[in-house]
């Protein structure tokens, strides 16, 4: 029997047995444990070492059937981004997940887990490498033949690759040659910001063939206030690994500036603008010199913060909303359902209802991270009770969603901290 073919049937037990209406949930700890098993016997990919965005089956072996085969990502069909393939964002999930190991390491030590922060990490590194353009990262890789594509990345792909390797670097799982190796992912980014992300670029760091993304969600500087210290955080990561001074003196360049922009995110933004806002400013906060400039950071830290606990109460609220047969749906292959066309040409195909659980899944994982990303010892005893009564009453062995590796992100940072 498989660890999550055993953590299943005691969760069976548990709610078939006599105990009837009175029986036991599963405690937060088991509940964590099996969607970390599902995570890794569903979400991941094995052959490219990513992970996917949804699954569209639960039946063993065909969980991610969807995925583009390498000839639909040659020729980037159904969009130059995998919208809606699965394959729309690995470089964001395998950021997070590697924060997530370093967390889940911090707190038990155990240490089979430098094996799974290798594997992340290969991911991440393959993201940004296969397609040899020095310093793109692409959303995810083709798992059919381990290298094809997508050619129009996201700065949010960026920020979480370069937040998790960071964070993985500053951790005690790489050994020196990997060491190595993210502080040359990193300056390679570093290096495309600065050769693309310039006046007449209009600040975007364009698309793995050199053109502009017609999108405009790969600009980065004169962006909206969220979006604002993604430049001045590669750079600040990148000097830190490496203390090259060429990426020291673009960090000063426009932290300032940057911090100033950051002062009134939309309220209305989702909670993943949030998240990586927060994990921009938290790469800033580290490294910053100066004390007042450091504070200041530390107070659009706090507004974030603040932001993300009334986005968890909505989340949680609208999820209780939703019926176990709503949260146990499955999404779509996409290429069987409708499309909607952009101003730009871009197909995008719909997902119907399935889009709100996708994202309320992330939302409730997300707004919880965030809780816990600014003095976690804070967590107030209801953000606690709430983030627990989230894991205990997620249905992990039903859910389709890539929200999972946001769900294990907050508990493990939880767990690593002692928040609750």
């Amino acid at each position: 029997m498989t660890k999550l073919s055993l953590i299943l049937s005691i969760i069976t037990a548990i709610f078939s047995s006599d105990l009837g209406a009175q029986a036991q949930q599963p405690d937060v700890s088991t509940q964590a444990e099996l969607a970390w098993e599902v995570t890794w016997s569903r979400f991941y990919l094995p052959r490219v070492q990513t992970f996917g965005d949804y699954l569209s089956s639960y039946e063993k072996g065909k969980e991610q059937a969807h995925l583009p085969t390498a000839d639909e990502v040659k020729r980037q069909y159904p969009n130059p981004c995998g919208y809606s393939t699965g394959m729309e964002d690995g470089a964001i999930l395998g950021g997070a997940m590697l924060s997530t190991i370093c967390d889940r390491f911090a707190a038990t030590k155990d240490d089979s887990l430098r094996e799974k922060a290798a594997a992340v990490f290969q991911g991440l590194k393959r993201c940004a490498t296969v397609h040899g353009v020095r310093g793109f990262v692409a959303r995810n890789v083709c798992p059919e033949d381990g290298q094809s594509v997508y050619i129009n990345s996201s700065r949010d792909q960026v920020t979480h690759f370069v937040h998790g390797l960071w964070q993985y670097y500053h951790s005690p799982l790489p050994d020196d040659a990997t060491k190595q190796q993210i502080r040359s992912l990193l300056a390679d980014v570093a290096e495309r910001m600065i050769a693309f992300v310039t006046p007449e670029n209009d600040f975007d760091f364009c698309r793995a063939d050199g053109t502009r993304c017609p999108l405009g969600i790969c600009r980065m500087w004169n962006v909206q206030p969220h979006e604002a210290a993604r430049l001045p955080m590669i750079y600040a990561a990148a000097w830190d690994v490496t203390r090259d001074e060429r990426y020291r003196a673009q960090w000063r360049k426009y932290v300032a500036e940057a911090i100033e922009q950051s002062a009134n995110p939309d309220e209305q933004k989702p909670a993943y603008a949030l998240l990586q806002m927060q994990c921009s400013l938290e790469v800033l906060h580290e490294q910053e010199p100066d004390p007042a400039l450091k504070a200041l950071i530390h107070t659009r830290m706090s507004h974030i913060r603040d932001l993300a606990a009334k986005r968890f109460t909505r989340v949680l609220s609208s999820l209780a909303r939703k019926s176990p047969a709503e949260m146990r749906m499955t999404g779509p292959d996409w290429r069987y359902v409708p499309v909607w066309k952009d101003q730009k040409g871009y197909q995008n195909p719909q997902w119907g209802a399935y889009r709100e659980i996708w994202h309320l899944t992330r939302e409730a994982g997300e707004s919880a991270l965030i809780l816990l990303m600014l003095e976690p010892a804070a967590l107030t005893t209801a953000e606690q009770a709430s983030l627990k009564n989230m894991i205990r009453n997620f249905d992990y062995a039903h859910n389709s969603s890539c929200g999972i590796i946001y769900h294990l992100a907050a508990y493990w940072k939880a767990q690593r901290y002692a928040a609750w």
